[in-house]
């Protein structure tokens, strides 16, 4: 999916690929070459579902394209028993960030949870200095070719552990040495924020940001709670807000004949549309995983333009490389061909990504100016 686009919106004669992008949510453990997989399980003797390369990264895809977010997560159990070394770390973590330069992105935030790349004896604060001794070592090589990336890393909690408050002190002593917010992640269904409210408490008190995946597996109530116990200042997903969106039939029909719509937002959905709150989401890892089974199967059924149409702050993002096997020039062409995006559009939603970074506001300004400034070159 990197041919130029012409199909849908004529003005886009060149890859996309071309174009800066930010990517705001995007997991470590979900983002690995299948090649690399397949030598690391093999210096640790893990068995896999192929040896071959192009296999194995279909069988991830496969496993995911599941519509269960449960089913999908099992995927994680062969790409985190890789990630339990120094080394490994490191070296993930670099091609991490040369495949987010090599698609075109000059700023991204990594997620990951340090808990879980404890079992070969790293701690967690050696597990998060792995992982950003090999983050610089990838905006390093990014440079030496000539391009330009910087990257945050986003220290997750896993939300079925009990590690949150220790893991929030992680992130906050890493605070100036890579990590740039904290997450929760893992089955949403029953986990929701008011659970780790003492850490999210602890966070504010320490002026840290934090995202949280809501609504996605889970609706309103976990929305809700992210806003409220985990003061999230991004949600991760978020696409079932649509829920609080009431869309019907108004009765009368404009000049061409085309019904006009009635639409009321919820009180949820307005204080998340009227304050800017950052939607992120993930076109095709929603579809993988049903978090927009209730309107339908295909991507034209996705609530992305709707909640985009009606003002919501949303950013476009992959999830999981691996194994929804796109990138975010993939996710762009998607959205091209699904809604006839043009430029306008693209560097709508990549704005809205920078500016929702978790970066100073001055970054943020520079990393709007860079965005503009290339967009502005393609029509000279």
């Amino acid at each position: 999916m990197t041919e130029p686009i012409v199909d849908n919106a004529p003005d886009l004669t060149f890859d996309l690929r071309a174009l800066p992008k930010v990517s705001l949510h995007d997991h470590l453990d979900g983002g690995l070459r299948p090649a690399t997989i397949i030598e690391l399980a093999a210096e640790i003797g893990h068995e896999l579902p192929s040896t071959d390369p192009v296999a194995l990264g279909e069988w991830f895809r496969e496993s995911a394209d599941s519509g269960s977010l449960p089913r999908y997560l099992e995927t994680f159990d062969h790409t985190i028993a890789v990630m339990q070394t120094e080394s490994a770390l490191r070296r993930i973590a670099r091609e991490f960030v040369e495949d987010l330069a090599d698609d075109g992105v000059v700023y991204g935030e990594v997620r990951w949870a340090p808990e879980q790349h404890l079992t070969k004896g790293l701690t967690l604060d050696q597990a998060v200095e792995a992982v950003q001794a090999g983050l610089e070592e990838g905006v390093a090589s990014v440079e030496k070719s000539g391009r330009v990336i910087a990257v945050g890393q986003l220290i997750t909690a896993m939300r079925h552990a009990d590690r949150a408050q220790e893991v929030a002190e992680l992130a906050v002593r890493h605070r100036g040495r890579g990590a740039v917010g904290f997450d929760i992640a893992g089955a949403e269904d029953g986990f929701p924020a008011s659970r780790f409210a003492d850490a999210f408490t602890y966070l504010a008190r320490n002026n840290f940001p934090a995202t949280v995946h809501a609504g996605e597996a889970a609706g309103l109530e976990s929305i809700q709670s992210a806003l409220v116990d985990g003061r999230a200042l991004r949600l991760g997903h978020g696409v079932r807000i649509a829920e609080d969106i009431t869309v019907e039939e108004s009765g009368e029909t404009d000049e061409d004949g085309v019904p006009i719509l009635d639409v009321t937002l919820g009180e949820l959905a307005a204080w998340v549309r009227d304050r800017g709150i950052a939607l992120e989401i993930c076109p095709s890892s929603n579809l993988q995983t049903g978090a927009i089974s209730q309107w339908g199967e295909d991507i034209l059924d996705h609530p992305i333009d709707m909640l985009n149409e009606l003002g919501f702050n949303v950013t476009v993002n992959t999830d999981n490389r691996l194994m929804s096997g796109v990138t975010l020039t993939d996710e762009f062409e998607l959205l091209v061909e699904a809604f006839d995006y043009d430029l306008d559009d693209l560097l709508e939603l990549t704005l809205n990504a920078a500016e929702a970074a978790f970066l100073p506001l001055e970054d943020r300004e520079d990393l709007v100016e860079y965005i503009n400034e290339a967009y502005a070159n393609l029509d000279g």
